[in-house]
């Protein structure tokens, strides 16, 4: 076979070395004869022969290399899943058959699919066609069209659902009225003429036929693809009822007693059982259909003298729009005219609306409260923050927590070993018995009583529900993973500036001493040529506050360098000028002693000193008071009733560290960390033992967040596409870390019962239709020999029992049972 070559786009180089890297080590894979990488355009090249490696081969090796792969993601809609397996199924084809498919991630409850991909392989139709080869459906993303489209699907399923049960419903009713009435001799002598029977299969081919043919089809895709799913089982054991019947009646001398009710019935309450799991799981999506339905479809656009209203495509980036009181404001933009309040509480959880004034930002799907707004578009689309929240959750409730691999591998082999059960059910009973009849019955008791449902749903069920309601909080998981871990957290990290303190520091007070003792103005306007340069927040509070005091800078510095958590050099009319931290200015070999009581004293107060140097000699100092988060105390209180240590880290010095620390009751401290070295910090927790979450604003802690076992990276309410650990608290609140670990926590205790409430029900079930009970004769005759009927009516009852504990309605669920059962043969009826 000729080679294949295939451009992968790279990520991570910072020299032709790395290049060489990569090459060499994609060389020495089996089936790679050649790989050429180009540093400049950071791309790779490579010719392999296909029967020997695949690309996730190719790509595995990269990142084992250390460097990164720039992939496509995309998600979309899957139709036609009945169970776990399917999910399975969808997964397999699309990984080990779809060539440029790199990982794929299907989830059941969500029934959705998300793939990584090499868009140099193959484009979204491929994955759609992948998907259909395999025996599926599904909805590639359109722009603007896509939800509308999976509503419409899913819609479109759930009719085509309800008909075929309605007509099951239609024929099993008056069949299994007159079954059991000539059973238990309330019909007459004429229900038992020969041709009853033959009624009894005419009302229970329909139902075998066509309302089970979905089970038929799904089995035989199933075997098709080397597995075995749920539809296998309920084909299966429906179909030895019904044959096993069909044989008696042609011919008769093989028995009397025929089974169609009981296929019948078993096939109309599975049918009944999924459509009402389908409908309690669609709640468990409920967040995703909500920030959707945030997004306004129209906006009034300013044109010259007019108003025009526009749909929200049409909106790009520079329009002028205008928000009337009780609108939702329909893009990202800033506030050119007017002025109102605006309730955020979609970012951040708080029912408190924010003022809005010219020069302020708003985010898109925000209520304006008050007030008219003209708006200025500044991100339009995909680039909104609701999109990338809705991103964020979709991506989260696609993702899997490490948890569910326990039920993946169980799930793989489930049928297989209930088929091989209900085989040797039927063997020992009829080998015990001799009777045929009561083995059969026993088997198909067996087969329908199994459920792989409840084990696929236990884990995705609730974690859809866990950061669903997250995100009505303003707390985004970025995966299953995430969450799992946050459940496990022991200690929490705390950046000091923007975590704890608000993050926007100003000047409290100007100490000048040698030539500026008389002229702090002097001094205040000297640092603020200097740091006009820098990105520092504290050097910005600095050229802020000569700004507010209308001082101009003293000229314009030059050779200027920044040493990151440090300070900053430059020269100002050829003199060498340091503005920076004490401990470093001291290290350039000036001498402090004539402000070091004045330091200490700002330090205990909480204040944060910079210390200017003109000629190699102290000419001042500058304070900078940061004031804290009104919530920091009480949020640090929490994650300590929730068990948790809470170590503050920063880079100020260890005396204003302290007194920030012990003003929110954290008692644990490390100060004068660079934020290179924070890593290092939250890797020595690590190393002691300790499972620990790093919170901080995501930019210049994104190190530390990354180490940590879990980051929660600080949200502005305008940036939620924070790249830096696994959790984003969109609202910029501290509190939402206590919220996030505790919703965590209450996901995980959810997905354990409903995994112990699966595996339970499947070990517990499972033996007793098989006939374990048999000899206790004390115990009731439907335990002892359950039949299939009560078999089936439990299955159905095992999937909305999980999908119900993930939404904490377990209480209700008998009556929303009944109720549901109501609702779909009404709706049935009037269609």
């Amino acid at each position: 076979m000729p080679d294949t070559t295939v451009t992968i786009p790279l990520t991570g180089m910072s020299c032709a070395n790395c290049a060489a890297t990569i090459e060499r080590r994609l060389g020495k894979l089996p089936g790679v004869h050649r790989a050429a990488v180009n540093f400049a355009a950071e791309r790779a090249e490579v010719a392999y022969d296909p029967q020997q490696v695949a690309v996730p081969e190719l790509v595995a090796r990269i990142r084992e290399s250390g460097f990164g792969v720039a992939a496509a993601r995309v998600e979309m809609p899957v139709t036609g899943m009945t169970c776990a397996n399917c999910a399975a199924n969808i997964e397999r084809a699309l990984v080990k058959r779809t060539p440029g498919v790199l990982a794929a991630a299907v989830n059941f409850a969500s029934e959705r699919a998300q793939v990584d991909y090499l868009p140099s392989l193959i484009d979204t139709e491929g994955l759609v066609a992948a998907i259909e080869k395999a025996g599926y459906g599904a909805l590639p993303p359109a722009a603007g069209e896509a939800a509308d489209a999976e509503t419409a699907a899913r819609r479109a399923e759930i009719r085509d659902q309800t008909r075929k049960f309605a007509v099951g419903a239609a024929f099993t009713l008056p069949l299994f009225l007159l079954s059991m009435g000539r059973d238990f001799g309330l019909l007459g002598a004429w229900s038992h003429a020969p041709g009853m029977n033959w009624l009894l299969a005419a009302l229970a081919t329909p139902v075998q036929f066509y309302t089970g043919w979905d089970y038929y089809v799904g089995g035989v895709r199933s075997l098709r693809n080397r597995s075995a799913n749920m539809d296998v089982l309920v084909a299966l054991g429906s179909s030895v009822a019904y044959v096993y019947s069909l044989a008696l009646l042609l011919v008769p001398g093989l028995g009397g007693h025929v089974y169609f009710e009981t296929a019948a019935v078993i096939i109309t309450l599975i049918k009944l059982g999924k459509l009402l799991e389908v409908r309690t799981k669609g709640k468990t999506g409920g967040a995703i259909r909500k920030l959707m339905g945030l997004r306004p479809r129209t906006a009034t656009r300013i044109e010259g003298a007019r108003d025009i209203e526009v749909p929200i495509e049409r909106v790009v980036v520079g329009d002028l729009l205008l928000v009337r009181p009780g609108e939702r404001i329909p893009v990202d933009g800033i506030v050119r005219g007017g002025g109102s309040t605006v309730d955020e509480s979609m970012l951040t959880g708080e029912p408190i609306p924010v003022d809005k004034q010219v020069g302020d930002a708003a985010t898109g799907g925000t209520i304006n409260v008050a007030g008219v707004l003209r708006l200025e578009a500044a991100r339009v689309g995909r680039d909104t923050v609701l999109a990338q929240i809705i991103r964020l959750v979709e991506e989260a409730q696609g993702s899997k927590a490490p948890i569910q691999a326990v039920a993946d591998r169980v799930a793989a082999v489930f049928v297989p070993a209930i088929i091989a059960l209900a085989l040797l059910t039927f063997g020992v009973w009829w080998g015990l018995t001799g009777e045929f009849v009561p083995a059969m019955i026993r088997l198909v008791a067996v087969l329908v009583i199994a459920c792989p449902c409840a084990l696929g749903l236990a884990t995705p069920t609730a974690l859809m529900a866990g950061t669903g309601r997250a995100a009505e909080s303003g707390i985004l998981f970025k995966s299953g993973e995430a969450l799992e871990r946050a459940s496990r957290l022991q200690t929490i990290v705390l950046d000091k500036t923007g975590t704890i303190t608000q993050g926007r520091p100003a000047v409290a007070e100007v100490v000048g001493v040698g030539a500026f003792r008389e002229d702090p103005d002097g001094l205040l306007a000297l640092c603020a040529a200097v740091e006009h340069g820098s990105e520092h927040p504290l050097g910005r509070a600095v050229v802020a506050h000569a700004r507010q005091r209308g001082m101009a800078p003293a000229g314009e510095a030059t050779d200027f360098q920044a040493r990151r958590g440090a300070g900053v050099t430059a020269r100002l009319d050829g003199r060498p000028v340091a503005v920076g931290r004490p401990d470093w200015i001291r290290e350039l070999t000036v001498e402090t002693g004539p402000l070091e009581e004045r330091i200490q004293a700002l330090q205990a107060e909480g204040k944060t000193v910079m210390v200017a140097a003109v000629d190699g000699a102290a000419a001042g100092l500058i304070a900078v008071a940061d004031p804290l988060k009104p919530e920091s105390a009480e949020a640090v209180a929490d994650l300590q009733r929730l068990g948790l240590a809470v170590v503050m880290v920063t880079g100020d010095n260890p005396a204003t560290a302290r007194t920030i620390a012990a003003r929110v009751g954290i008692r644990e401290v490390a100060a004068e960390v660079r934020p290179e070295a924070k890593a290092a910090q939250v890797k020595a927790l690590q190393a002691g033992g300790r499972a620990v979450g790093m919170v901080g604003d995501g930019i210049n802690d994104a190190p530390a967040l990354a180490q940590a076992d879990v980051g929660f990276a600080i949200g502005t309410g305008t940036d939620v596409a924070i790249e830096a650990g696994g959790v984003v608290l969109s609202g910029g609140s501290l509190a939402g870390v206590p919220r996030a670990v505790g919703l965590s926590r209450a996901t995980m205790r959810t997905i354990r019962q409903n995994l112990f409430w699966a595996f339970g029900y499947n070990l517990l079930l499972v033996p007793i239709a098989a006939g374990v009970l048999n000899p206790l004769e004390s115990l009731p005759m439907m335990l002892r020999q359950l039949h299939p009927i009560l078999a089936a009516l439990a299955m159905a009852f095992s999937s909305i029992s999980v999908v119900s504990n993930s939404l904490l309605v377990i209480l209700k669920l008998a009556v929303g049972f009944l109720i549901g059962a109501v609702s779909i043969i009404s709706e049935a009826i009037h269609s």
